[in-house]
């Protein structure tokens, strides 16, 4: 498709084809920064069934920016316990910590009721006067040149019929957060990569009229049934309908390979494998039976163009990390931060190619920890399943029974120095003390490029060509001093001194992912280090280029 060379009308900045979580989280963090948005939604009333039921500390993180804190908010809740994975006989095989607060400054695991949290982000993202929400519509055509995508929209026919009203919109920029069988990705001629990983699973979701843990006080509260006879999934589900009320409850079992998908989800079945549980139709409510296949499998490429894929349209994971949603959020939020650099003229389309390089490489780590999770719980034969008892059993034996911790993960190479120790993992977050602020660093200072210095004003190591680029990409630095020191930030609880302490650093720079693009133990390092980043994000009509 060719345009005039004069053609520069647009509907909006950015077409948004997909409403889940993912896609209103990408308006929102595009809204709130001035840019216009169309969020597309295929239908016309919210899902109102759980799909996720759980994130971690880093979405935590992202979703306190939007002023949804996860240990007070009425959609969430969360277990001090740990995560356990126990033979039928009642054994430990493995532990898992999910009780330590994370580096990220959050509870390591928070439970929640999907259709509520949606529900607040669409709310909003309907306050911000830069979106537009355009329900009922599918994409039918996607065409993109060098200065826009044009989207071909009709009413969905399973809503409006096969005559449903036909648009056209023209956008600067266009995402694909639109699920599995996304049209965005398909339009774009994009493939899979697929590890080959099915196993069906039946998902319930229960509304217990009690208090089910207290009720099943020798069972974890979040667990794996590793029983080769029908390996189980029992986990909250967050919290219920009435605030103060019995929280929900979900049991997934997997499918046995002799048993019929289409008779295992029906009601009398569901109810007859909840029975061993204490759960029944006199004490319960039955909110969703459905059997789910379990996938591993992701995009080969996450732009195209102007255009880019994240959620479901770009990955598919087996749910035993619970990372699937989490890793759709932090795809948002990727995408976000480049968009609204590309779209105020700071950085060039070249910095798109960073964010299927860095978020391609952390997904598929994620799919194959899930898909490796699974091959130890997915277990259906009896003997191999014993060699597994025996074998973790004694390896957990070995370590004193002491809980692992939660991986950590890093991206793939982009928008972060790799002589950096620790740069492309998440940074830390503390509790600081700042203009009268008590709290974690993210709401009591502030987020985005934030260049940190440990007792030593980090704005002083740059030449005064590298402020100018900082300032361009509306960073700032922050001094952090010891309680009783002589700066704007405190470290109230010494988190900051011991993180650089670990990594051997004086100096950090945070991107607005809040991932760590660079740490220097010097002026000198810090200089050149900083500089490999800010080439790799194409900087434009900064200052700061012309001058040297």
């Amino acid at each position: 498709m060719t345009v005039p060379e004069n053609e520069t009308s647009h509907d909006t900045d950015v077409a948004i084809v997909g409403a889940g979580p993912v896609g209103t989280m990408l308006a929102i963090l595009l809204g709130q920064q001035g840019k216009k948005v169309t969020l597309i939604e295929r239908w016309t009333t919210h899902y109102s069934l759980p799909r996720a039921v759980t994130y971690d500390h880093e979405i935590a993180r992202i979703l306190a920016t939007l002023d949804i804190d996860s240990e007070t908010d009425p959609a969430i809740s969360f277990h001090d316990e740990l995560y356990y994975w126990r033979n039928r006989d009642g054994e430990n095989l493995q532990i898992v910590d999910w009780q330590s607060q994370s580096a990220s400054g959050w509870r390591v695991r928070y439970w929640f009721n999907q259709p509520m949290l949606e529900k607040r982000l669409l709310k909003i993202a309907g306050g911000i006067p830069e979106i537009t929400i355009l329900r009922g519509y599918d994409g039918v055509a996607l065409e993109q040149d060098d200065a826009g995508v044009t989207l071909s929209l009709k009413q969905n026919p399973e809503e409006f019929g096969s005559d449903g009203e036909r648009m056209v919109l023209r956008a600067k920029f266009a995402a694909g957060t639109d699920g599995a069988n996304s049209f965005v990705r398909e339009s774009l001629g994009i493939e899979n990569e697929d590890k080959g990983y099915f196993f069906d699973w039946l998902i319930l979701d229960m509304l217990p009229n009690f208090d089910y843990c207290a009720s099943r006080s020798q069972d974890p509260a979040q667990w794996q049934l590793c029983d080769p006879q029908r390996p189980t999934t029992v986990v909250p589900g967050g919290p219920g309908p009435v605030e103060g009320g019995p929280d929900r409850r979900r049991w997934e079992f997997m499918v046995l390979p002799e048993e019929s998908v289409e008779d295992i989800q029906k009601e009398d079945n569901a109810w007859n494998l909840l029975k061993p549980w204490g759960v029944t139709p006199k004490n319960s409510e039955l909110e969703r039976a459905a059997v789910y296949r379990f996938q591993a499998r992701w995009a080969k490429q996450w732009h195209s163009g102007r255009c880019v894929i994240g959620g479901d349209a770009a990955h598919l994971m087996p749910p035993f990390a619970g990372e699937g949603m989490c890793a759709g959020l932090r795809d948002a939020v990727a995408m976000a931060w480049r968009l609204n650099a590309i779209l105020e003229g700071k950085s060039g389309l070249e910095v798109l190619e960073s964010y299927t390089s860095e978020r391609k490489e952390h997904a598929k780590h994620y799919v194959s920890f899930s898909q490796d999770l699974g091959s130890i719980i997915c277990i259906s034969d009896e003997q191999e399943a014993a060699d597994r008892d025996s074998r973790m059993i004694a390896d957990l034996k070995e370590r004193n029974n002491e809980p692992v911790p939660t991986d950590v993960c890093q991206l793939g190479s982009g928008v972060w120095c790799a002589e950096s120790a620790h740069a492309g993992e998440l940074s830390v977050q503390g509790v600081v003390e700042h203009n009268g602020h008590h709290g974690r660093f993210d709401q009591a200072v502030g987020r985005g490029w934030v260049l940190i210095g440990y007792e030593t004003d980090p704005m002083a190591a740059l030449t005064e060509k590298q402020r100018q680029q900082l300032e361009h990409l509306n960073g700032f630095g922050a001094q952090i001093c010891a309680p009783g020191g002589n700066c704007d930030v405190i470290d109230t609880e010494g988190t900051y001194k011991t993180w650089l302490e670990e990594i051997d650093a004086k100096y950090v720079l945070v991107r607005p992912d809040f991932y760590v693009a660079v740490t220097a133990k010097t002026p000198e390092m810090l200089q050149h280090r900083f500089d490999k980043v800010m080439a790799s994000m194409h900087l434009k009509h900064a200052t700061a280029l012309a001058a040297e």
